[in-house]
């Protein structure tokens, strides 16, 4: 397991009983993580002065309790990042820290290649690999299908100092209402590009144009719907998804990433994918294993997903 333990902003303090005990920044919160099934007999004491707690409906979703009034979001840091952090209608808060071991893969690749670099980031949320990419000198297209997670990531990228505020049609851009397209920061060689699309639809568009990228980037979610309502459902379209990926890759490829917090797919599955799509086509090392964040607790490590990469 790669496990995030170079976080300062974020700590996973305790686990048990079905929840996780973090502070995020001078912010604690309790939320619920199905796959702690275990107890802590020597529990934290900061189970007791949280300032919310996730509490899950029997008929689905649920709700916050705040036992003190919180802002509305708030900063926290990672290296040179900088993150927009609040409690969100599903438990989450707009970031993943478990993630932050694969941020730190993708910009030491980057910054090892001595070249320019092209990366494409799909279905990238709040913009977490986005940043690590571009800190690290990349030109990067960032997608999601979700127009207020794009907005959330450009703001993070501000945040970040990696953009300024002013956004500018992209000379490409299909002007439709479904779609922003919009490249920041013009200077030098890197830029971000914030694309609000169905993933499938933008790879064929892409492949239509010629666009090609040294290195591709993949968080998709379990079930999902596109911008106009497409079902999405991960077993039913990894393999054309990571096909057409395939398709989308530059004569000289760095890497590529996919992440997943799908039960079923586990590294196993997910090496095999990535051989049998991008291994068939391209000479590439294949590796995959769970990610991970250690808990100051007990000292031990919470896997939080897989990860599978090949390198190029």
């Amino acid at each position: 397991m790669r496990i995030a333990s170079n976080w300062r902003d974020y700590e996973l303090v305790d686990a048990s009983g079905g929840e996780r005990l973090e502070r995020w920044g001078n912010v604690v919160l309790i939320r619920p993580d199905p796959q702690v099934i275990w107890k802590n007999p020597e529990p934290s004491p900061l189970w007791d002065s949280a300032d919310a707690r996730y509490i899950r409906s029997s008929s689905g979703g649920g709700e916050w309790e705040f036992n003190k009034k919180l802002p509305e979001s708030w900063e926290i840091g990672y290296n040179n990042l900088r993150f927009k952090v609040k409690p969100t209608g599903f438990k989450h808060t707009g970031l993943f820290p478990e993630q932050a071991v694969n941020w730190d893969l993708c910009g030491d690749m980057i910054k090892n290649a001595n070249r320019p670099v092209k990366v494409l980031n799909l279905f990238a949320y709040t913009g977490g690999a986005t940043l690590a990419c571009a800190g690290a000198g990349a030109q990067v297209c960032h997608l999601d299908a979700v127009k207020n997670m794009v907005e959330w990531a450009s703001e993070n990228a501000v945040l970040s100092g990696l953009t300024d505020s002013k956004k500018t049609r992209a000379p490409d851009s299909p002007h439709k209402k479904d779609c922003d397209d919009f490249i920041i920061d013009r200077s030098g060689v890197r830029g971000i590009r914030w694309i609000t699309d169905d993933a499938m639809k933008f790879i064929a568009r892409e492949k239509r144009r010629g666009n090609r990228y040294d290195a591709i980037i993949l968080d998709p979610p379990s079930y999902g719907r596109g911008t106009n309502g497409e079902m999405w459902r991960l077993e039913d379209s990894i393999h054309d998804l990571m096909s057409g990926c395939t398709e989308l890759l530059s004569d000289e490829p760095l890497f590529v990433l996919l992440n997943s917090y799908t039960t079923g797919l586990s590294p196993s599955v997910m090496a095999y994918l990535l051989k049998m799509t991008i291994g068939r086509k391209y000479k590439a090392e294949i590796s995959a294993e769970e990610i991970g964040l250690p808990v100051s607790a007990t000292g031990l490590a919470v896997p939080c997903g897989n990860s599978a990469v090949a390198v190029f």
